[in-house]
């Protein structure tokens, strides 16, 4: 699974659970960090089972299965430290849109 499409998965399950119950998360670090992951999944869940929100149980089954098929890929991103020596290298030699958005 692309981090790309987990992280859409993320930020679908993100707005089902602000339009639902008022839940706020963060989909970077929804994609990212397996316990902030399976309290999200378990909190969506327990939302599910008393809210009217049909397709909550649905996308956090996606986002679930999505979680485990990036778990068993080995790993292929760059580590959070060295990713942020990069972003400020760029900002620093003035090429502060390269990777990101203006």
């Amino acid at each position: 699974m692309h981090d790309s499409k987990l992280l859409a998965i993320a930020a679908h399950l993100h707005v089902l659970l602000r339009r639902s119950c008022g839940r706020v998360t963060d989909t970077e670090w929804l994609a990212q960090n397996a316990e902030y992951a399976a309290e999200i999944i378990r909190f969506a869940r327990e939302q599910a089972q008393t809210r009217p929100a049909p397709e909550l149980l649905e996308w956090t089954d996606k986002f679930e299965d999505a979680w485990n098929a990036a778990l068993s890929e080995p790993q292929k991103r760059t580590p959070l430290m060295q990713r942020a020596s990069e972003l400020i290298r760029q900002r620093v030699e003035g090429n502060k849109y390269v990777g990101t958005l203006r």
